[in-house]
């Protein structure tokens, strides 16, 4: 998700029907230059270059949405185009999207889902079936501490900065649903708010970080030299 604000100017967007390594490319009515989706940055036209700013945000079930936003607004597209037997079929097959893959990378099948976080120019993918078995994951991208945090019951996962007043805290799984807690203080969090809500760090937040839920076929045409947490290099 990402902001529509671009140096005091409000822009809007549409799609525009193009595919950047299977990923879409949006364009806007302003200027009419094309802009991916993943990056958030304008990729041709007058705007090249420009990055769009990135709105926390994350994918989810609606049962847990609303459980956590009861008054919630939801906007109503019409449902879904096609018949649930193409899609179902689609997600399916090993296929790598619309037009194939650009890069061979066997690490992972081609559709499993990872959460795939890119600091600093360096690349990481957090693939969901390590995550359903660690849920909770304190790692560092070029000396930034990084939270991956995922709740398998609505499939959601969210990057934060393990930085709070300048300690690093250590998070663990904490014994009530959602939530985990740091080693450093004994302090509660809300996986998804990120903020603490029992403890000496009650009311503090942690920063999100930006991240995107992906297949994995997606994120490593992107970023060819990605890593994949617990899986080590290949040798070629």
């Amino acid at each position: 998700m990402y902001a529509r604000e671009i140096d005091g100017q409000e822009f809007t967007f549409g799609v525009s029907g193009k595919l950047i390594r299977n990923v879409l490319v949006m364009y806007d009515r302003q200027t009419n230059s094309l802009w991916s989706q993943l990056l958030g940055e304008a990729v041709q036209g007058d705007m090249i270059g420009t990055k769009l700013e990135f709105l926390p945000a994350w994918m989810t079930t609606w049962e847990a949405w609303q459980a956590l936003h009861p008054d919630t607004l939801a906007l109503d597209k019409g449902g879904r185009r096609g018949s649930r037997d193409v899609y179902d079929s689609y997600y399916a097959s090993s296929e790598a999207g619309v037009i194939g893959e650009t890069f061979a990378d066997d690490r992972l099948e081609t559709k499993q889902f990872v959460v795939g976080v890119e600091i600093g120019g360096t690349a990481v993918a957090y693939p969901f079936s390590i995550l359903n078995d660690k849920p909770v994951v304190n790692d560092n991208i070029t000396g930034q501490p990084v939270l991956v945090v995922f709740d398998a019951d609505s499939a959601a996962g969210v990057t934060y900065s393990r930085q709070v007043d300048g300690q690093t805290l250590t998070f663990l799984t904490a014994g009530a649903p959602r939530t985990i807690t740091d080693a450093e203080t004994g302090s509660t969090w809300d996986i998804f708010s990120g903020e603490a809500i029992a403890g000496p760090l009650t009311g503090h937040s942690l920063e999100r970080l930006k991240s995107t839920v992906v297949f994995w076929f997606g994120w490593k045409d992107f970023h060819p030299d990605t890593a994949v947490y617990g899986i080590a290099p290949s040798d070629e």
